[in-house]
């Protein structure tokens, strides 16, 4: 094989491994739905957002700010709350609960801290965020803060609110 045919070979060689660099490198980062499917804690709600038919907007563009509950804040309802608002009859009831805990923007914990607020949902109704000690939201708990993802902003709540 001659030197020029190295030569070329190495040059195409090299153009393929950046190529596939590049294609890593563009790959986003996880959204607000995939992070939530991804954690053991988060089953109830995504198997509600899915029901109320809201998966494909939690993944735009956003930035969305999601008061997130986990399963044990969603064990806490009343028995069979939950299996009654996933059944199809009840899917808009569903998504004005689930909309209620989300707020247009990405809003850091830092953002909130010492700040008591009035805040508008997408559901169109407020929520009143303490920032005094911790973060609450209305009566429930940021159990985790600023979980990031590509289209905003997961806090991690021990109670569902409820409009």
């Amino acid at each position: 094989m001659s030197l020029s045919t190295l030569f070329k070979a190495g040059i195409v060689a090299s153009a393929l491994a950046l190529a596939g660099c590049a294609d890593t490198a563009m790959k986003s980062s996880p959204d607000i739905v995939d992070i939530a499917a991804s954690n053991d804690a988060f089953h109830t709600l995504v198997a509600a957002a899915s029901a109320a038919g809201l998966v494909d907007t939690l993944k735009s563009d956003g930035p969305f700010t999601v008061f997130a509950p986990t399963d044990d804040a969603f064990a806490k309802l009343p028995a069979g709350t939950v299996e009654s608002l996933l059944l199809p009859e009840n899917k808009a009831k569903l998504a004005a609960i689930l909309t209620y805990h989300v707020i247009p923007g990405k809003v850091m914990a830092a953002d909130l801290a010492g700040q008591r607020l009035s805040v508008a949902t997408v559901n169109g109704k407020n929520v009143h965020v303490n920032g005094t000690h911790g973060v609450r939201v209305n009566k429930a708990r940021v159990i985790q803060a600023d979980v990031e993802a590509s289209n905003g902003v997961i806090h991690v709540i021990d109670s569902v609110l409820l409009p």
